[in-house]
């Protein structure tokens, strides 16, 4: 491998990067992969369960409306980060830090009309059997579709929840992702501001109001990463941070005609 070996613009040689692309990137690439079976396999214990039990269609024009926007919201998330990262290779950095936020604010946008739609649906009775209990999780109704669905298909809630709550949480940490990689230790205190708020608005008895403190280990393993290994992001860093995000998305784009679209009552 000698002879394969290129200058990088340092002192001393470097072995060529594997397949042409940069450890960080064939890394994150080999992530995605193995991320892709976690996914994979949720989608299929969802469409195994759709396809051999009498499965319920309980969404109706106002949940499908509300997923309609988020898929709005991931698609626009996907734009902007490809106009970060056309940024970051033009070494603008003005317009890479916008297209950055916008991005996050898209996720954001995402992640509280998934809480919202969420919270909705626990309310109306939709819930695992016992796991919420567990939470301290109360939900106020105890008849109606979505709670004779927690009763005969008590494997809706159990899919549903899984699936969409570990997407949820990928997106949760792409938005903590892109406010590192846009403004490095700055986005420490704003990430600990976003806690605190979470912590004390949400209600106790509020499934989210246990699922906040994942915004404490994002800012612990942030501090951790920023403080031990501090540097500024380049357009390789960037693409890779495009890349988690582009999966993120990608996965939704399954989620949404399976679990949405295929489960809609046609009246």
């Amino acid at each position: 491998m000698a002879d394969a070996a290129v200058s990088h613009g340092l002192h001393g040689e470097y072995e060529a990067p594997f397949f042409g692309a940069y450890s960080k990137k064939v890394g994150m690439w080999l992530f995605l992969a193995s991320d892709s079976l976690t996914f994979g396999a949720l989608l299929f214990a969802f469409s195994y369960n759709r396809i051999y039990t009498a499965w319920p269609t309980p969404f109706h024009v106002a949940s499908i409306t509300n997923a309609t926007i988020m898929t709005a919201c991931l698609l626009s998330s996907s734009l902007t980060m490809v106009l970060a990262v056309f940024a970051a290779q033009r070494n603008d950095q003005t317009w890479l830090r916008m297209w950055l936020v916008a991005t996050m604010v898209f996720g954001t946008a995402f992640i509280v009309l998934h809480g919202m739609e969420w919270s909705k649906l626990i309310e109306e009775g939709l819930a695992i059997p016992g796991f919420m209990s567990v939470l301290g999780v109360t939900h106020s109704a105890t008849t109606g579709e979505m709670a004779e669905i927690s009763k005969n298909t008590p494997q809706f809630a159990a899919t549903f929840f899984g699936l969409t709550a570990m997407h949820m949480l990928h997106v949760t940490i792409g938005v903590i992702y892109l406010g590192v990689v846009a403004f490095r230790k700055w986005f420490l205190p704003v990430l600990g501001v976003i806690w605190l708020a979470a912590a004390f608005l949400v209600p106790a008895g509020n499934v989210f109001h246990y699922l906040v403190h994942v915004l404490l280990l994002g800012l612990i393993l942030s501090a951790i990463i920023l403080f031990l290994k501090p540097k500024v992001y380049d357009a390789q860093d960037v693409e890779i941070c495009g890349l988690y995000w582009h999966f993120v998305d990608l996965v939704w784009m399954f989620i949404f005609p399976l679990v949405y679209l295929m489960s809609t009552k046609i009246v």
